[in-house]
């Protein structure tokens, strides 16, 4: 598995593997591809979080982390992870996942949030996000709103949570 940044030729493959991916979602609008396409023209997009995991050519998963901020601390926002059901339970996710927090330290992030299953993002470090003072968004289950600190020495951080803008369309 190679796991690398999309490219524009890409594009088209993830939006179909996105569409893919959450047809059969328990938790899902149907607009996660859109969203995707979205964020990559606005201000929040940070091109090296962009990433596609690749099985023989093929594109298997892709991993978005788009800026947001709590209160006035930026952070990042991991939406949405996707994998082709024919590659899932396979550590496609996983590995997307660890790559990105890789990246994402190496960039000096300080902190990731996350709205996903309480049972597979702790095992990436994880926690309920009101653990850290962040605010939960209106609407958002409390045990799926996550946050992990990326840096060890990150500073405290706290407040109501700001996505981006595409995320309200």
């Amino acid at each position: 598995m190679l796991i690398r940044q999309e490219k524009p030729k890409d594009y088209k493959e993830i939006h179909n593997l996105i569409t893919e991916a959450f047809a059969t979602a328990d938790h899902s609008d149907g607009n996660e591809q859109n969203l995707v396409a979205a964020l990559r023209k606005s201000d929040a997009f940070i091109p090296e979080l962009s990433l596609v995991a690749e099985i023989d050519g093929e594109i298997a998963g892709h991993i978005l982390f788009t800026r947001a901020k709590v209160g006035e601390d930026e952070v990042l926002a991991l939406a949405p992870l996707s994998v082709k059901p024919v590659y899932q339970r396979q550590g496609v996710g996983a590995a997307l996942i660890m790559e990105g927090h890789k990246i994402a330290k190496r960039l000096g992030c300080q902190y990731a949030l996350v709205l996903g299953s309480e049972l597979y993002y702790p095992r990436f470090g994880y926690m309920p996000a009101e653990q850290f003072g962040i605010m939960i968004p209106e609407g958002f289950p409390a045990s799926n709103f996550m946050a992990v600190k990326l840096q060890e020495n990150a500073k405290a951080i706290s407040g109501a949570v700001t996505y981006a803008k595409e995320f309200d369309t």
